[in-house]
């Protein structure tokens, strides 16, 4: 865990280590005990920022949180790390530090993952089924591949923490972990959601892909209405800007959660 926290030291999306070395302490039991050092997040872990919100987010505040697991992932995949124990208690908040924004989130929890030296055989299952894939839950039912430790079964726990953060609640279908919503989500949200959520890990669309998704992309301001242009000419390239919006989302796949 130490490591990766001093890897991506510098990454404003993982959470930092605030000394390069493990501390040992024995507690009143006489237990040895260890720790790691790390920046203070006051703001808790997003378990509890779902919690304040009464268990539902607003969409844009999903939005804004998805991406932010997006660029740890990508920071972590890019060099050939697996959390592997993606789940709301390891996604930690931070007052944020962009002027009108009330939180930044960065991962952190990184005792179970998967380092590049590290066979992609070798079994880590999580510590929490309902944000863990199916080939970390049920390996066996997997072939090829499909078997291996890589960066899908982290996208498979970024779609049910999306659920979690959209008021979802795990349920309990004929033996298996799924996730039921109350509320209608939007269809760009539901399909990236469909994305994460594919049975196969070769068929879960990978960090780039998401962070090109509709749902998570950033998306630039328009100024048209302090523009000095006839209101008709401004309806107009609105207009076309909602067709164009609508084109760009994907259609849905046909997964299931």
């Amino acid at each position: 865990e130490l490591r990766i926290m001093l890897r991506f030291h510098n990454n404003p999306f993982i959470v930092r280590a605030s000394s390069d070395h493990l501390h040992f302490a024995t507690n009143t039991k006489s237990m040895s005990l260890c720790y790691i050092y790390m920046e203070y997040a006051s703001l808790g872990n997003l378990n509890k920022m779902i919690s304040d919100a009464g268990g539902r987010l607003s969409e844009d505040s999903v939005r804004r949180a998805t991406r932010m697991i997006l660029q740890g992932l990508k920071a972590l995949h890019s060099e050939g790390f697996v959390h592997c124990d993606l789940k709301p208690s390891n996604v930690l908040v931070f007052p944020s530090n962009t002027r009108g924004e009330p939180w930044d989130l960065k991962l952190a929890g990184f005792g179970l993952s998967k380092e590049p030296t590290m066979d992609s055989s070798l079994l880590f299952p999580g510590t929490l089924e309902e944000y863990m894939s199916p080939e970390a839950i049920e390996r066996d039912r997997f072939v090829g591949k499909d078997k291996l430790i890589g960066p899908a079964r982290d996208i498979w726990s970024l779609g049910r923490i999306v659920l979690r953060m959209f008021g979802g609640i795990p349920v309990e279908v004929r033996g298996s972990n799924t996730w039921r919503l109350y509320e209608d989500i939007s269809p760009e949200a539901t399909d990236f959601v469909r994305r994460c959520l594919a049975w196969r890990p070769s068929n879960r669309a990978t960090v780039d892909e998401l962070l090109d998704h509709p749902f998570a992309a950033e998306k630039l301001p328009l100024l048209l209405s302090f523009l000095r242009v006839p209101s008709f000419v401004r309806r107009n390239v609105n207009e076309k800007l909602n067709v164009r919006q609508e084109e760009l989302i994907p259609k849905p796949q046909g997964l299931l959660w």
